[in-house]
This record gives C-alpha cells, sequence and structure tokens, in this order.
C-alpha cells in the first residue's frame, strides 16, 4: 500500500482492534512520528489480503485516544494508570506532543489533589537562579513546575522533588545527589554531565533526554522510562533499571557494571562498546539488542 492520498481511508488493526481514519490524520499534527512515517508514502505497508487492514502489534486499549489526539489535540480525562499506559503507547508511536501533554497534565492534577509543603516557588527558583553557584540542597521542591528553565550548575543535592516538571529544562552538571525525584518529569531535558549518585528516580520520565557523561551510579531507576534518550559514557554502575524502559536509547560506550535490568525493555538500544561486566541480561524483557547491526544476545553477558 502507497497511501499518498491525505483523504484515503486508512484501516488497523490493534492486537485485534480495529480503526478507521485517515492518512490526513495520521500524518499531520505529529509528523515526526512512527504512524506519519508508516503512511507518508515513502514506505510499503502491507495490508491483511482479506479485509484490508494494517495489522499492529500493540494492544489496542488506548489506541482510540491516540487517535483523537492526532485528530483534535486533545489530552483525555483517564485515571493515573491510564496516563501511564497512555505513555507507554505514545513512547512507542514516538508522539512527542502527546508525550508532553500527558506530561502536563499530571502535573496539573498532582498541583491539584496533593498539598505540598514547597519552600519555593517557580517565581523563587527563576529570582535564585540569576546568582552565581545556586543551591537547593535539600529543600522540598515537590511539584513545582520548572520547565525550560536554566538550571545548569544548580546543586539540588538531598533535595525532596517529588513529581517536578523539568521537561527542557537546561540541567548540565547540575547536582542531583541522593534526591527524591520519584515520578518527576525530565522529558527532552538536557542532563549532560549531571551527577544523581544515589538518587530515587523510580518512575520518572526521562524520555528523550541528553544524559551524555551523567553519573547514575547506585541510582534508583526502576520503571523510568528512557525511551530514546542519549546515555553514552554515562555511569551506571549498580544502578536499578529493573523494568525500565531502555528502547532506543544510546547506551554506547556506558558503564553498566552490576547493574539490575530485570525485565528491562532493552529493544533497538545501542550498546556498542558498553561495559557489561556482572551484568545480567536473562531477564530483560527482550532477548537481544542491536549493536551496530550485529545481535548482542543474553548469552554475551561479560
Amino acid at each position: 500500500m502507497c497511501a499518498t492520498d491525505c483523504s484515503s481511508i486508512v484501516r488497523l488493526n490493534i492486537g485485534g482492534k480495529k480503526f478507521c481514519t485517515t492518512v490526513d490524520t495520521l500524518t499531520q499534527r505529529e509528523p515526526d512520528s512512527m504512524l506519519a512515517a508508516m503512511f507518508s508514502g515513502r514506505h510499503t505497508v502491507f495490508q491483511d489480503s482479506n479485509d484490508g487492514y494494517v495489522f499492529v502489534d500493540r494492544d489496542g486499549k488506548h489506541f482510540r485516544h491516540i487517535l483523537n489526539w492526532l485528530r483534535d489535540g486533545v489530552v483525555p480525562t483517564l485515571k493515573d494508570s491510564e496516563y501511564s499506559e497512555l505513555l507507554r503507547e505514545a513512547e512507542y508511536y514516538q508522539l512527542l506532543g502527546l508525550i508532553d501533554g500527558i506530561g502536563h497534565v499530571l502535573n496539573n492534577k498532582r498541583k491539584e489533589n496533593e498539598e505540598l509543603d514547597t519552600e519555593l516557588t517557580r517565581t523563587d527558583i527563576i529570582k535564585c537562579i540569576q546568582s552565581e553557584k545556586v543551591r537547593f540542597r535539600g529543600l522540598n521542591l515537590s511539584g513545582l513546575d520548572l520547565s525550560k528553565l536554566d538550571l545548569s550548575y544548580v546543586d539540588f543535592s538531598y533535595a525532596c522533588l517529588k513529581s517536578v516538571f523539568f521537561s527542557r529544562a537546561n540541567l548540565q552538571c547540575a547536582k542531583f545527589r541522593d534526591v527524591d525525584a520519584e515520578g518527576s518529569i525530565f522529558h527532552n531535558a538536557s542532563l549532560r554531565e549531571c551527577e544523581f549518585t544515589g538518587a530515587n528516580l523510580r518512575g520518572a520520565l526521562l524520555a528523550g533526554a541528553n544524559l551524555q557523561s551523567a553519573n547514575l551510579q547506585d541510582a534508583c531507576l526502576v520503571d523510568c522510562s528512557f525511551c530514546g534518550a542519549d546515555l553514552r559514557s554515562a555511569h551506571l554502575q549498580t544502578a536499578d533499571l529493573t523494568n525500565a524502559n531502555l528502547e532506543g536509547a544510546n547506551l554506547e560506550g556506558a558503564n553498566l557494571k552490576g547493574a539490575k535490568l530485570s525485565k528491562a525493555n532493552l529493544k533497538g538500544a545501542n550498546l556498542q562498546r558498553a561495559y557489561l561486566r556482572q551484568v545480567n541480561l536473562r531477564d530483560a524483557e527482550d532477548g537481544y539488542v542491536d549493536v551496530d547491526g550485529c545481535k548482542l544476545t543474553k548469552n554475551n553477558c561479560l
């Protein structure tokens, strides 16, 4: 199938659930997504010879929300647990706008539903970062929206950063030693050479983040999303990456000595020249990861 007519009907079978939409819907709002690429006309898409449906091997539970986002640009109203499921689908289909939208919704929900004893406001933070060697060590900044701020070299060590929204912030060389940043959002943030030693980042969203040469040694990264993140030369020794999503992440030259990767998703990850001594990949979700055209199997652990 070569879809070039934007008004043409597209029939999709998503894990057994069937949907009908148009090429225009799939390509307009998120032009850099996987769906837009599939139906851009540049690729051959195979249809079922009997009913003309294109099969995608994903759970179709939330695909109607995906389509409604592509049609209207509105994030649906869901339970918190369902937002996590929708976020995983948005990451798979590479819908960056929807990922940002879900992040904003979750951040606003936390502000409305939690009485957070925050010691500083966003305005206070902006005033503080005008000075040199800013330190927020040990402060409670839970739930703040610090997105798109220049927070490079700021010291957040020992702070409570639960559910903080750092999306697209510049955090280069910032210090997060032993912070509690559970559920925080670092989507597309610049975290190059940051220190996260001993930090709790359980459930944090770091999709698309630049973590090149960052130090995450001994960090709790359980249930974190690193989808498409840049982790080249990152220090991940003895980090707990249980159930982490590392799909498409670039881990070239990263040090993963002793890291826990139980049930981690390594599909499409680049582990070229990564240090994998004392790493057990037998419990990883995928049986292999691609390394420059080669395949690193579970049995190739060092």
